[in-house]
């Protein structure tokens, strides 16, 4: 089949027009084309008054060879790649060694897709998860929201299906993928009970509430192939003999046997962190962000990104892409926005206070709301592999205080954000965030260096999108979970521990992905490192 890059067409185009621009660009007649299928829709905004769609397209013709030949100079006109997934190994290779089955840390989407494939390869994986099941754990998180009581184990952060769970879900990442893992996650999606419109649109996503559904048809699947999931299973300790993973230990005391671990417990699994820490698994900070939830009315992002063709029903809700590089050195982006969708507490730790984005599929919320953050590093908070996480805490537990400590965010309007004033009332923006915002001066809830960019970068951000810096847009703090502080280092090859053989550090807790389709993609390859080092024999008696 023939690839075709950057077909152009308005966004109100007849059904016909498709197959018309093929014939155009190839210069074919109507039965020269045998079959045409859409692999990839974006939206070019650039022009407000000509929105347009561009396609890529999967063709394929009577002609495949000669056209090829004809546009060999063509970057537009290409073979289609072969994105089909194989299975590196299965149970019955030859060589595959288990004295014990594998075990899987962690359900977000990185633990499901190694468990997975794991799964679908025979080698039926052991899945521990701190936090509960779906469901319940819906119940815990909207319980918290609605009473402000919060449970430690059962959070926006804990439980089956990861922080992503309560989120925009968005699945879309900037990874390189040769090998195309992207698509056989996207696939699996589908399977679950996504929407198939995924597999083709250029910024894919779910939404919440058919995340949950999703999230119980794959563990069913895993399950039917010989897979096993344990909840409120805690890991508190790593059995290591000489440099090898030899098994875990659970919170109950319970030893479990392994020689294969992948680990894949999400960013915000601080005690984890702390365990791996004194056990003497290589550790070393990273860089993250930190910064506010800001929130818009959504029909005004939309009449500034589409112009006229804001609400049209093809083009949904508007999403935006900002970054300012201010004077003093630091990046200030905007991250997971989430049109027309809520700000939520997202908080793990008691006394200590986080704000997340979420989004239905249906983005039909009144507001828009996006994390504006500022870039740091390890060298602003020096001294030890988990500085990070006491760095993340402090400004988290200021958060709290600030808001009056019940779990209320502290607020201001941007207006008053960029003055230095405490607000007292709101303007036309109703905050999202439950269980409530308290309006404050937010001076104090973040770094100087910090205040200090994003009160440069806001007014930049608002002559790039018109509408952005007005006074009563509301900053809600604290953002602080942009990615993981820690980066779990591991060797290239095997994608094992630097320091601890048969422990595979996977996802963004280990600081190898970010967000939840790059998340599951390395879930993917430590599935696969796990199955070659069983049929490697790399196993203990």
């Amino acid at each position: 089949m023939l690839r075709l890059t950057e077909i152009k067409l308005p966004i109100d185009h007849a059904p016909d027009a498709l197959p018309a621009a093929v014939r155009g660009r190839l210069g074919l007649a109507p039965d020269d084309v045998l079959e045409l299928s859409i692999f990839k829709r974006g939206v070019d905004a650039r022009k407000k008054s000509a929105i347009s769609f561009i396609y890529t397209l999967d063709v394929q013709t009577s002609r495949d060879a000669e056209l090829l030949a004809r546009f060999a100079e063509n970057p537009h006109v290409t073979t289609t790649p072969d994105t089909s997934y194989r299975f590196v190994a299965d149970s019955s290779s030859p060589g595959v060694k288990r004295a014990h089955r594998p075990i899987v840390i962690g359900t977000g989407p990185c633990g499901i897709l190694a468990a997975l494939i794991l799964a679908q390869m025979g080698l039926s994986p052991l899945v521990l998860e701190r936090g509960k099941a779906v469901r319940e754990r819906t119940r815990d998180t909207w319980g918290f929201w609605q009473k402000g009581i919060l449970d430690p184990e059962s959070n926006v952060q804990f439980g089956e299906g990861g922080a992503g769970t309560f989120s925009d879900g968005k699945l879309y990442s900037q990874i390189k993928d040769p090998l195309h893992h992207g698509r056989k996650v996207l696939a699996e999606f589908v399977k679950a009970g996504a929407p198939e419109e995924i597999l083709f649109v250029s910024k894919p996503h779910i939404g919440t509430f058919r995340l949950v559904k999703m999230v119980e048809h794959m563990r069913a699947t895993i399950e039917s192939l010989g897979g096993e999931f344990r909840f409120s299973s805690k890991v508190d300790a790593l059995d290591i003999e000489e440099g090898r993973i030899r098994g875990v230990r659970l919170a109950s005391g319970e030893e479990i046997r392994s020689d294969h671990v992948i680990l894949a417990v999400g960013h915000s699994a601080r005690d984890t962190f702390e365990m791996l820490h004194d056990s003497g698994v290589y550790i070393e900070a990273k860089p993250f962000s930190i910064g506010c939830r800001i929130e818009h009315p959504q029909s005004m992002i939309d009449r500034a990104r589409y112009g006229p063709s804001a609400g049209h029903p093809l083009l949904g809700a508007a999403d935006y892409k900002l970054v300012h590089h201010a004077s003093n050195g630091r990046a200030v982006y905007s991250f997971c926005m989430c049109p027309g969708g809520t700000v939520v507490a997202a908080a793990s730790e008691p006394g200590r206070l986080v704000t997340n984005g979420m989004s239905q599929y249906s983005r039909d919320e009144r507001n828009a709301n996006s994390a504006i953050v500022v870039s740091i590093t390890p060298d602003d908070y020096p001294g030890h592999p988990l500085a990070g996480v006491a760095f993340q805490r402090a400004w988290e537990e200021r958060a709290f205080a600030l808001g009056g400590s019940s779990y209320e965010a502290p607020g201001q309007l941007v207006g008053d954000f960029l003055v230095g004033r405490a607000s007292t009332s709101l303007g036309v923006v109703v905050p999202s965030y439950k269980p409530g915002v308290h309006l404050c001066d937010l001076a104090t809830a973040l770094p100087d260096f910090a205040l200090l960019a994003m009160r440069e970068a806001l007014p930049a951000f608002g002559k790039q999108l018109r509408g952005f810096d007005k006074h009563d847009a509301l900053l809600t703090a604290i953002e602080t979970r942009t990615s993981s502080p820690i980066r779990i280092k591991r060797n290239d090859k095997g994608l094992e521990s630097l320091n601890t053989r048969g422990l595979f550090p996977a996802g963004e807790g280990a600081g190898y992905a970010g967000g939840i389709l790059s998340a599951a993609v390395d879930g993917i390859r430590v599935a696969e490192a796990v199955a070659l080092s069983m049929l490697a024999g790399d196993s203990l008696p």
